[in-house]
C-alpha cells in the first residue's frame, strides 16, 4: 500500500511515489509512458526553471494547451516552486483567454501549438507576461519546452511550502459575467485526496486511472491528483472525446474514471460501443449533473462497472457528497434523485434568505463547512465576503436534506447554466448580445436538453423596423465568445417579464421549458 503519510503539500506527490515506487509508470499519453521518477526529476527542472525566470512563490503561471503529460511536469513543477498553476480554459474566445491570463497577473505562460496563433494575436495585450514557453511543437520566437526545460538542473529545489499556500487557481463563472479565480490551496487539496479516497475507495495504487475531463476544471485535475496521490497509473486523454475515451479503456485496461452524464451520452451512441473492450472497468464516477435514469441504465449494461455520484464546486475543490454505488438503483426510487450524503468532514446545512437552518425537506441555499472551502476569490474580496461568511461557504445552489442527510438539489440561486458540464454566466452572453444593432432586450436561460443536460437559449426583444434571424443571433454570438456559451436556440418576444427594481424574472422565462420535471435543473 502506498505510503501517503508524508504527503503534507501537493508538490510531495511525486517526490514520495518516486522514492516508493520509481520504476512504475505514473502518466501515459498516446504512446509515451512516463515513470514516477522522471514526472518527479522532470518537476524538479520545471520548478528550476521558474526559479530562474525571476518567478517568486506564491506568484501565478499559466497553461494553455489540452490535457498532456507535459501538463503534470509543468503542474509538480509550479508547485515544487510554490508558484500557483492557473490552467486556462483553451476553450474560450481570444479576448477571453487574456482576459484570465491578465487578471491572473501571470509571469511565466506555457501554450500548446494548437494555440499558438491566439497567443500571438493577443500578445500585445498580455500585460504581465514576461516569458512563453512552446509545448508540443516548435516556434519562430517562443523557445520549446523540453529545451527549457532541460537546461534546468533535476535537483528538488526544496522551496519551502505551508499548507495554506495557493497551489491552483482555478477560473469559475462570475456574478458580473467575468471568471473567477478560485485559489485552492495545498490544505485544500490534501484535506480531500486523502480523507474521500479512505472514506469511498474511489481509487486505490492498483488502479488505472482514466483522465479524460478537462485539466481546468477541478474534476479533470482533481481527479488526476486523486490517483497520482495514491501512485495509481494515470491514463491521460487529450480531449474529452467519447471515441478516444472508449479506444484508451480497453488498449490500457482502465479500471476507473471520472466521467459527466454527457459524455456518458456520447460514449453509448458511438459506433462499434457494443463490441468495445471494457472489462477492466470496475467504477465510473460522474458529477456536474445527475444522470437521468435510462442513461443510468443502458450505462450499467454497456460498460459492465459500478457507478457513483458526486456534488461539489471549484469553490469546495471538487466533490463535498457522494451516492454511492450500492445506492443506484437501475429500477429508480428516491435515493436516485439524490446526489449523495456529506462526506465525513463536509457538513452541510439548507438556509433560508436570513441564514436560518431550515428543518428536513424544506428547501433553502445550500452551505458548507470543510477544510476544503477554497481560500478565496483571487483579488475579489467583496465577492470573497459574499460567498465565505465566516466558516460556511455559500454555494448559490437551492436544495433540502432528507431525514437521513441526503442531499436533493432543487434550483440554483444563481443564473448560471451547466451544459454539458461546463458553467455558463447568462450576463456574459446577454452583454455580448446587447451589442447587435437588432437587439432591444435580452434574456438568457438554461432549457432542457437530453445529451448536454442544460443549453443556451436567448430570448430576444428586437428593435422596432429591425429584422433578424435565429441563425444570425447565434453565428454573431459564436464570432465574439466561445461556442459552448453561445446560444443554440433564440426566440423573439414583445417584451421581457421583469420585477419592480426592473430585474428580469428569469424563473418565469424558465417555466414552460421546464413543465413536468421533477427539478429545474437536469
Amino acid at each position: 500500500m502506498a505510503d501517503t503519510a508524508h504527503i503534507a503539500v501537493v508538490a510531495d506527490i511525486p517526490r514520495v511515489h518516486a522514492a516508493e515506487r520509481p520504476d512504475k509508470a505514473a502518466v501515459i499519453f498516446g504512446d509515451r509512458e512516463m515513470t514516477f521518477a522522471e514526472l518527479d526529476q522532470h518537476a524538479s527542472r520545471v520548478a528550476n526553471g521558474l526559479i530562474a525566470e525571476g518567478v517568486a512563490p506564491q506568484s501565478r503561471v499559466a497553461v494553455l494547451d489540452k490535457s498532456s503529460d507535459s501538463f503534470f511536469e509543468v503542474l509538480f513543477g509550479i508547485t515544487k516552486a510554490n508558484t500557483v498553476l492557473v490552467a486556462v480554459n483553451w476553450r474560450l474566445a481570444a479576448p477571453e483567454i487574456a482576459y484570465i491570463i491578465n487578471d491572473a497577473t501571470a509571469e511565466v505562460l506555457f501554450v500548446g501549438s494548437p494555440y499558438f496563433e491566439v497567443v500571438e494575436r493577443i500578445r500585445g495585450d498580455l500585460k504581465t507576461v514576461r516569458k512563453i514557453i512552446a509545448l508540443g511543437g516548435a516556434h519562430a520566437e517562443w523557445e520549446a519546452y523540453e529545451n527549457w526545460r532541460d537546461r534546468r538542473k533535476a535537483e528538488d529545489p526544496r522551496v519551502p511550502i505551508a499548507g495554506p499556500d495557493v497551489a491552483l487557481q482555478l477560473y469559475t463563472s462570475g456574478t458580473t459575467g467575468n471568471p473567477k479565480g478560485a485559489q485552492l490551496t495545498n490544505d485544500n487539496l490534501l484535506s480531500l485526496l486523502p480523507n474521500s479516497l479512505r472514506e469511498w475507495d474511489w481509487i486505490n495504487e492498483d488502479d488505472v486511472n482514466l483522465v479524460a475531463m478537462p485539466l481546468f476544471h477541478i474534476g479533470g485535475t482533481g481527479w488526476a491528483l486523486a490517483g497520482m496521490y495514491v501512485g495509481a497509473t494515470s491514463v491521460i486523454a487529450r480531449e474529452t472525446a467519447a471515441a478516444e475515451i472508449i479506444q484508451l479503456i480497453g488498449k490500457h485496461h482502465v479500471t476507473r474514471s471520472f466521467l459527466v452524464p454527457a459524455i456518458l451520452l456520447f460514449m453509448l451512441q458511438t459506433p462499434g460501443v457494443q463490441e468495445a473492450d471494457f472489462s477492466s472497468l470496475r467504477l465510473i464516477v460522474y458529477g456536474a449533473s445527475p444522470a437521468p435514469l435510462p442513461l443510468l441504465r443502458a450505462a450499467i449494461v454497456t460498460f459492465g462497472c459500478r457507478f457513483a455520484q458526486v456534488y461539489g464546486l471549484t469553490e469546495t475543490t471538487g466533490a463535498i457528497t457522494y451516492l454511492r454505488p450500492e445506492e443506484h438503483d437501475p429500477n429508480g426510487g428516491p435515493r436516485m434523485l439524490s446526489c449523495g450524503r456529506p462526506h465525513s468532514f463536509v457538513e452541510i446545512r439548507i438556509v433560508d434568505a436570513e441564514g436560518k437552518e431550515l428543518p428536513a425537506g424544506e428547501v433553502g441555499e445550500i452551505i458548507c463547512r470543510t477544510p476544503q472551502n477554497m481560500k478565496g476569490y483571487w483579488n475579489l474580496p467583496d465577492e470573497t465576503a459574499s460567498t465565505i461568511r465566516g466558516e460556511w461557504l455559500h454555494t448559490g445552489d437551492a436544495g433540502y436534506l432528507d431525514a437521513d442527510g441526503y442531499l436533493y438539489i432543487h434550483d440554483r440561486l444563481k443564473d448560471m447554466i451547466v451544459s454539458g458540464g461546463e458553467n455558463i454566466y447568462p450576463a456574459e452572453v446577454e452583454s455580448v448580445l446587447f451589442s447587435h444593432r437588432a437587439v432591444a432586450d435580452v434574456a438568457i436561460i438554461g432549457v432542457p436538453d437530453d445529451r448536454w443536460g442544460e443549453s443556451v437559449k436567448a430570448i430576444i426583444v428586437k428593435r422596432p423596423g429591425v429584422e433578424v434571424t435565429e441563425d444570425e443571433i447565434i453565428a454573431f454570438a459564436r464570432e465574439r465568445i466561445a461556442h459552448y456559451k453561445a446560444p443554440k436556440s433564440v426566440d423573439f418576444a414583445d417584451s421581457l417579464p421583469r420585477n419592480p427594481s426592473g430585474k428580469i424574472l428569469k424563473r418565469q422565462l424558465r417555466a414552460p421549458y421546464w413543465e413536468g420535471r421533477t427539478r429545474q435543473v437536469n
